[in-house]
């Protein structure tokens, strides 16, 4: 069997189809096709309020090209989540809606909560029963879930993320609330906790740090490279680093993110299991297909 996954973000688009192999009554997950495209719907939406004709269409197109995917590898069934671009533009739906006519792609525009909760899925499988604060950073919005014995504690999604930081749309009253918020469940809820982190920002980091994968990311690290991407221009970071240009410019102020939350939360490293939504999209997809879900989390 073959499913996908389009997690459709305010930085970049994904798509993925995975295989699931069965074996010995045990079941896999093999990707067999990748697409990251870098369509900045959040450039649009964090500045004017609205997807501009000229992405929307590039959008369609794009959905055109997944359709096509879709068909050729013979998936039988995928999922599409939309997040903080298209959930804020004034003219969201009504793009989801043609997309849905002119190609019968169904898109859901998902909630903070929703978000939270698939992400949490993606990371399941590399947590214990310890306490975690989970950090996503996307292009708009920024996700905290706080997490003991695999459940979820208390959730909180924040309007703020690299693009619209980027953009200079982010306000210091959320940077503010979101500081409350961490401290007061962390003092109040957690003796010692253990940050995770997911995004491709924070993948990207980590790549950079060069550390063995499954090992922590440590805080101090992140400030080093952050000082290195400082030190450079955009063109510097795409030459000297192989960053892609539409990581080189948001990596900065997504990395300030995370190290404010774990400074908040006393984290002095963070796990960084090289997940995101779109994996937590298929395993979401899998196990309704199944007709099973993953313990509440």
């Amino acid at each position: 069997m073959k499913i996908a996954a389009i997690d459709i973000g305010s930085n970049a688009i994904r798509f993925q189809v995975t295989s699931i192999l069965e074996y010995q009554s045990k079941y896999e997950f093999k990707k067999i096709e990748y697409v990251r495209f870098p369509l900045r719907l959040g450039h649009d939406v964090f500045s004017t309020g609205e997807i501009s004709p000229e992405s929307a269409e590039k959008f369609k197109k794009l959905m055109h090209a997944f359709k096509l995917l879709l068909d050729l590898y013979e998936v039988d069934d995928y999922m599409a989540c939309a997040t903080s671009a298209m959930r804020e533009s004034s003219n969201g739906v009504e793009l989801v809606k043609e997309v849905k006519s002119e190609l019968g792609i169904e898109i859901n525009i998902i909630d903070g909560n929703m978000e939270a909760s698939l992400l949490n899925k993606a990371i399941y499988a590399f947590i214990d029963e310890s306490a975690y604060i989970h950090i996503d950073v996307g292009g708009g919005s920024t996700e905290l879930n706080l997490l003991i014995k695999r459940k979820k504690l208390f959730s909180k999604s924040f309007q703020l993320g690299s693009v619209r930081s980027l953009e200079h749309q982010d306000s210091p009253l959320v940077w503010e609330h979101m500081e409350e918020w961490v401290k007061g469940h962390i003092n109040n809820e957690f003796n010692a906790i253990t940050a995770v982190g997911t995004g491709g920002n924070i993948n990207k980091i980590f790549e950079l740090a060069d550390i063995i994968p499954g090992n922590k990311l440590s805080l101090s690290k992140i400030y080093e490279i952050q000082k290195q991407l400082k030190e450079l221009n955009q063109e510097e970071r795409v030459h000297m680093l192989k960053l892609n240009p539409d990581r080189a410019d948001v990596i900065i102020p997504a990395s300030e993110i995370y190290a404010s939350v774990m400074n908040w939360s006393g984290c002095k490293d963070i796990l960084v299991p090289n997940v995101g939504l779109k994996d937590g999209i298929l395993i979401s997809l899998w196990n309704k297909i199944r007709g099973q879900k993953n313990p509440e989390i």
